[in-house]
């Protein structure tokens, strides 16, 4: 049975309905791997254009439990971008100096400029997902913040900024895996926090608030796409196609070049 990384807009959804290991097509991780390449070297290629033409931007926003990769998808389908092309933005615990804006405002602060890509590791959703989770503010709030990151995601839009929004989706047994293998592992240690304990707890909290989020900002002009994620491969497989594809429709051109330039001999 297929299954779709869209949902209809304004449908209810249930993340049950949607399998972490689910893939389509004939790949296997060597195949996988290969196409990866031939995407990262496309995606390379137009991120030159796009910030050649200087008139657009693209931001992808990755959203996901902890251990779903999102720092595994950011280092295999950038691979080879010119970091003057590209910034990465990791959206930890706001400081007191962001707490005293509106939620918004470090986000925008964020967005990337005309001619870049941007990657979101977590973003302006952790205001209706941890916030709401551990009630941080009260629920009059976060329940009123689905309309106004629509409204500001339309606002990016119009201003020349494609969104690509990802909830990589990983089930309870593999998330138990991925934080068991970093205890194990010497080298993943510094990635583990007995925090991430006390969050995996909360499983079932932070999947409703999920639900929400991808039902209620699962918008026509930035939809999201639910990535099967237990398999690392395929997730990476899937997004680096979504950006390849995304890119493709902007198809960014070179500007033109200074009038009579091309005869000139430098000396």
């Amino acid at each position: 049975m297929s299954q779709s990384l869209l949902t209809p807009i304004g449908k209810k959804v249930q993340l049950s309905d949607f399998d972490p290991r689910y893939t389509s097509g004939d790949w296997d991780k060597d195949s996988a791997a290969e196409k990866i390449e031939t995407n990262t070297a496309i995606t390379r290629d137009l991120a030159y254009r796009l910030f050649a033409e200087n008139r657009r931007a693209v931001l992808l926003v990755l959203q996901g439990m902890d251990t779903s990769g999102k720092d595994g998808t950011i280092r295999t389908v950038l691979t080879g971008i010119n970091p003057q092309s590209c910034q990465i933005t990791s959206f930890k615990v706001p400081s007191q100096e962001e707490l005293d804006h509106d939620f918004l405002w470090r986000i925008h602060q964020a967005v990337p400029r005309r001619g870049e890509i941007g990657i979101f590791n977590r973003s302006h959703y952790e205001d209706v997902l941890v916030v709401r989770v551990h009630k941080l503010v009260a629920e009059k709030e976060w329940q009123s913040r689905y309309d106004r990151i629509n409204e500001f995601e339309q606002l990016l839009i119009e201003g020349g900024v494609t969104i690509v929004k990802c909830f990589l989706h990983i089930n309870n047994e593999e998330q138990k895996q991925r934080l068991q293998a970093r205890l194990v592992d010497p080298t993943k240690r510094w990635k583990f926090n007995s925090g991430d304990l006390s969050e995996r707890k909360l499983w079932d909290e932070y999947q409703h608030a999920y639900e929400d989020v991808l039902t209620l900002c699962n918008t026509a002009h930035a939809p999201w796409h639910i990535i099967p994620a237990d398999r690392k491969w395929y997730r990476n497989l899937v997004v680096s196609e979504i950006l390849r594809e995304q890119l493709e429709q902007l198809d960014p051109q070179f500007p033109p070049s200074e009038p009579g330039i091309e005869n000139l001999v430098v000396e």
